[in-house]
């Protein structure tokens, strides 16, 4: 099968002197080798499809990670805020506010760990060869996830519980957000090292027991911060959406609507610059493969225009307190779009950079087998729509009272 976008392995990549031509090209055969061996069962399905569900599916999950990552900081720090001065209504607004988004915290991660598996799924059938041997190379990290994610999602009821009663909360909301802070860099070292098989060699001499993060890689850090700055623009978007929900007293909303504009204005602008630290920090080869190729161009551009869109609203909601279902939503839907457009642009990041190594996905063989196909989406289809209804009930539950208790 073909690549339509464009994505096939250059040895002219490679700078190769000429006498140097023979030594070169052991080096471009090792890179094409150093991939375990491809699965003989050829895929059931094209790769643009698995392709389009991965990217989709990833936008959902990052839109609930995005969400869990910024919300924990921020209702830690609003509970603390309000647990250090507690005379006034500032405190008590921001108590509220903290309790408000802390009751929805375990919810969100429940997101977070169902969304995160269909994509997990669709990037190992796409890219397993490159996957699995960096999931291997830390391995000792990759299996902590696990426990460090249980101890989280306690933390997180505990914090829910206590920021409900007015008590002093912030350790536990901290504590969540330090354990979700080093899982979000397990997972950004695992899938930034599956696209330097260069190093792999040298990191399982290290350590067989997969101890060892990568450190020397220069974008690491970058779409780490990336990611963090997006965190807290996704929970500033999601105080504008929390200040339309009618459980919450119309004070406590309109201070969610100023806080979470200001909070999104800020961030978005903060976003945007590590979004041009992670540019700069490819490979010129995959800077220019990104500027060429026109779905990752313009999934750039719509990034770009999300981020001025969510701008706007961020100011809107700063300056007029807007606490409407309609602002809420509106928020909502362009953050989205902003995670859409970004995790179309970090598709085209791992595709080009594998493909320097030799790595092209779309050389996989297809043999479709329509029926399992239609089978298949049509129950990923049903699948939305019960996740899209169970969303709906929780939203049209009976209303409770959002205020605190002490």
């Amino acid at each position: 099968m073909g690549a339509p976008l464009g994505l096939h392995y250059d040895p002219r990549a490679f700078s190769c002197p000429d006498a140097g031509r023979p030594a070169c090209l052991i080096l471009i055969i090792e890179r094409m080798n150093i991939f375990p061996a491809v699965d003989p069962i050829p895929l059931p399905a094209p790769v643009w499809l698995f392709k389009t569900l991965h990217i989709f599916t990833l936008a959902l999950h990052f839109t609930a990670v995005e969400m869990m990552l910024g919300g924990i900081i921020v209702a830690a720090w609003l509970n603390f805020r309000g647990t250090a001065n507690r005379s006034g209504a500032a405190s008590q607004m921001q108590l509220s506010a903290a309790f408000s988004m802390a009751r929805r915290l375990p919810v969100v991660m429940t997101f977070v760990i169902n969304l995160g598996v269909p994509p997990l799924l669709f990037s190992q059938v796409l890219y397993g060869r490159a996957f699995y041997t960096s999931s291997v190379l830390i391995g000792l990290w990759w299996i902590s996830v696990i426990i460090l994610l249980t101890i989280c999602y306690w933390l997180l009821y505990r914090f829910a519980a206590r920021a409900g009663a007015g008590k002093v909360a912030w350790p536990f909301g901290l504590a969540a957000w330090m354990l979700a802070e080093v899982i979000a860099r397990i997972y950004v070292s695992n899938m930034t090292l599956m696209l330097r098989p260069g190093v792999w060699r040298d990191m399982y001499s290290k350590s067989g027991l997969g101890a060892w993060l990568p450190t020397n890689d220069p974008t690491i850090t970058p779409r780490w911060l990336f990611m963090l700055a997006g965190g807290l623009t996704a929970a500033g978007l999601w105080m504008v959406w929390l200040a339309g929900r009618k459980q919450i007293e119309s004070q406590v909303r309109g201070y969610l609507a100023t806080f979470g504009g200001r909070l999104a204005l800020v961030m978005i602008i903060a976003q945007t610059v590590m979004a041009f630290l992670v540019f700069n920090a490819q490979p010129d080869i995959v800077k220019s493969g990104l500027g060429t190729n026109l779905v990752y161009k313009f999934s750039g551009f719509g990034w770009l225009a999300a981020a001025v869109l969510i701008l706007f609203i961020a100011a809107w909601s700063a300056f007029a307190k807007p606490a409407t279902a309609f602002a809420g939503w509106l928020a909502a839907t362009a953050g989205f779009l902003s995670i859409a457009c970004m995790a179309l642009y970090r598709d085209g990041i791992r595709d080009l950079t594998l493909s320097l190594s030799g790595y092209d996905v779309w050389a996989r063989t297809v043999v479709t087998n329509w029926p399992v196909v239609g089978l298949f989406l049509a129950l990923f289809v049903i699948g939305l729509g019960v996740l899209g209804w169970l969303i709906s009930v929780m939203l049209r539950a009976k209303t409770v009272s959002e205020k605190v208790t002490s």
